[in-house]
């Protein structure tokens, strides 16, 4: 067993090992869905790293390269193993392996994001020295179900679309910064993607959405502390599901913590679905 990065490999040879690595899992992407979500997460083919036997990747680990709220920081944007394979601490060799090179990089830290129910994994990157940093929920809900709770109300705002790197004050509505997958620099890498909203009374941005429409994925979604309360989520979230193509709406990586995200998305009917811990080791 040969491992090795993946600098050399071509996309159609890691998404084959893709499909064959989470082939029982429930759902499955396509070969433009895993494109997408790789450029999305920073994915560097050099810096990503297989286990190869007789010329087949039979174990890998997808880094996304990136700064991360001013460090140089790699992302684990997918691990996996061919069933055959499991079992065999490939994965931990990989890491292993990766180390040194991502250091030699200039890379600071690695950072990951594991569900919480997952117990085993959590255990294994715990002792690969990774520390929990954050914990998220994720909420996910079906279009109509989520319909149903807003009502129609004349707001004295106005909504427009926005570029949202314009605007350097909106990290003052935030209450958590966001998730590696939400934050700003992965929103610029597929800007054509997402869809940006602002809600404005006069000339002043007072709220933001920032969506994809094709996959129901509310990336960022904040509102001026001053001017809460006031009805302007609920207006960026019926928007929203007017423009989502997709059937459900969905909003991964809000902090636990952060009571009035998770009160606000509860009380229009969007459920939590499950609970991330964001770990970071230091290189």
């Amino acid at each position: 067993m040969e491992i090795n990065s993946l600098g050399k490999t071509n996309f159609d040879t890691l998404f084959k090992a893709f499909n064959q690595a989470f082939a029982d899992y429930e759902v499955q992407q396509s070969k433009a869905q895993l494109q997408t979500m790789l450029k999305r997460r920073g994915f560097d083919f050099a810096f990503s790293f297989g286990a190869f036997s007789q010329g087949e990747i039979v174990s890998f680990t997808c880094n996304g390269i990136g700064d991360f709220y001013g460090v140089k920081t790699a992302y684990d944007t997918g691990t996996g193993t061919l069933k055959e394979h499991r079992g065999k601490g490939l994965a931990t060799r990989i890491f292993e392996y990766a180390i040194p090179h991502l250091k030699a990089a200039g890379i600071r830290q690695y950072l990951l994001e594991v569900l919480q129910h997952n117990t085993g994994a959590v255990s294994v990157y715990r002792k690969l020295g990774f520390e929990v940093t954050r914990e998220f929920n994720y909420f996910v809900q079906e279009n109509s179900a989520v319909r149903n709770e807003l009502k129609m109300i004349d707001f004295p705002y106005v909504l427009r679309p926005v570029t949202i790197h314009e605007y350097d004050s909106i990290s003052n509505f935030w209450d958590f910064k966001p998730s590696w997958q939400n934050n700003l620099e992965a929103i610029g890498r597929i800007p054509g993607d997402f869809i940006s909203l602002g809600v404005f009374t006069g000339e002043n941005l007072v709220g933001y959405c920032v969506f994809d429409p094709g996959s129901g994925d509310v990336t960022q979604l904040a509102v001026d502390k001053t001017y809460r309360r006031k009805g302007i989520a609920s207006l960026l979230l019926r928007e929203m599901l007017e423009l989502n193509r997709y059937e459900s709406i969905k909003v991964v990586n809000t902090e636990i913590s952060c009571t009035s995200i998770t009160g606000f998305l509860k009380a229009k009917n969007i459920d939590v679905k499950g609970k991330q811990f964001e770990m970071i080791r230091e290189i």
